[in-house]
C-alpha cells in the first residue's frame, strides 16, 4: 500500500511508549515505542518467538505491560492510558472502536450460533434493537465479505476455514471500528484462499478508512496490506519504515536475511 500523505497532519490514534513485557528473566518485549495514525496500517513482522504476538496483546490491552504504557485517543479527542481504563471501559472499546481478528476464527466467533447472529451480536452490543434492521445489515455484510446470504442461518462450524475468517472480519467491521488488530489473519489457509482474503481485507480497510495493526510472519501479507513495517527480533524493534522501503532496501542484516529467505528476488 502507498504512503498516507496526511499522516504528518494528524494526531496519533495509538501511542506506545517504552513498552516492555517480562516473564521472569525472559524479556518477551523490550522498549517498544511508536505512534499509529488514523487510517494507517502497520505490519509487525518477524520470526516465531520474536515478540510480535506479545506486542499485539500489549497494544490491545489483553496483557499488562511490565514497563511503559499504551495510550489511545478516544472519540472525544483525549489520549488515555489504557492501563487506567476500567474493565467496563475496555470492553466498550472492543465493542465499538476496536476489532480483533484472530488467526483461528473459532476464537473470534461463536461457532454454535448462526452467521447472522455472530454479526448481529456486535450490533446489539452497541445498542441496535430492531431485528429486521439487524438482519438486513448482517446480510449486507455477508455479501461484502463474499459469503452467500442464503447461508445467513447456518452456523460457522459448517463453514470452510476461509469462510469462517471472512465471517470473523464481517463481525469485527460491522460497527465500523476505528482500529483493528489482526493476528496472522491468513495463517493456516490455502494459498488461493489467502490471496482472496487479502484482497478483501485490503479493500475493506481502505474503503472504511480503518487503522490496523497486522502481526504476520508472511512478508507478502505485509507488502499487500500495510503502509509501514516494524521488524522485531528478540523482543525488540530493530527496523521500521515505509513498507516498500523496508522490504525493497532493508537496512539491518537480520531484515535482509528475512527478506531474502522469504520473498522472491
Amino acid at each position: 500500500m502507498s504512503e498516507l500523505s496526511s499522516l504528518e497532519n494528524d494526531e496519533p490514534l495509538l501511542l506506545a511508549e517504552g513498552l516492555a513485557k517480562n516473564y521472569g528473566r525472559l524479556a518477551a518485549c523490550r522498549d517498544v515505542s511508536f505512534a499509529l495514525y488514523p487510517g494507517e496500517v502497520l505490519a509487525i513482522v518477524g520470526e516465531s518467538g520474536s515478540g510480535k504476538s506479545t506486542l499485539l496483546q500489549l497494544l490491545s490491552a489483553q496483557l499488562a505491560p511490565s514497563a511503559g504504557q499504551v495510550s489511545y485517543r478516544m472519540r472525544d479527542g483525549v489520549l488515555r492510558n489504557l492501563a487506567e481504563l476500567g474493565e467496563a471501559e475496555r470492553r466498550f472499546l472492543f465493542r465499538t472502536d476496536w476489532g480483533f481478528v484472530h488467526q483461528d476464527p473459532a476464537q473470534g466467533l461463536r461457532m454454535g450460533v448462526s452467521a447472522g447472529a455472530n454479526v448481529g451480536e456486535r450490533l446489539m452490543a452497541v445498542g441496535w434493537n430492531h431485528y429486521g434492521r439487524i438482519r438486513d445489515t448482517a446480510s449486507t455484510w455477508l455479501e461484502r465479505v463474499e459469503i452467500d446470504t442464503g447461508r445467513i442461518d447456518d452456523a460457522p462450524k459448517t463453514y470452510s476455514g476461509g469462510m469462517r475468517q471472512r465471517l470473523q472480519i464481517a463481525r469485527n467491521l460491522v460497527t465500523e471500528p476505528r482500529l483493528v488488530f489482526m493476528d496472522e489473519p491468513t495463517g493456516g489457509l490455502d494459498v488461493s484462499v489467502q490471496a482472496r482474503l487479502l484482497d478483501l481485507m485490503r479493500n475493506l480497510v481502505s474503503e472504511l478508512g480503518l487503522a490496523a495493526i497486522v502481526v504476520t510472519h508472511d512478508l507478502a501479507v505485509a507488502r499487500l496490506l500495510s503502509h509501514r513495517v516494524m521488524v522485531m527480533k528478540g523482543g525488540r524493534v530493530i527496523e521500521t519504515g515505509l513498507t516498500d522501503q523496508v522490504l525493497d532496501d532493508p537496512r539491518e542484516p537480520y531484515t535482509q536475511l528475512l527478506v531474502s529467505s522469504i520473498l522472491p528476488p
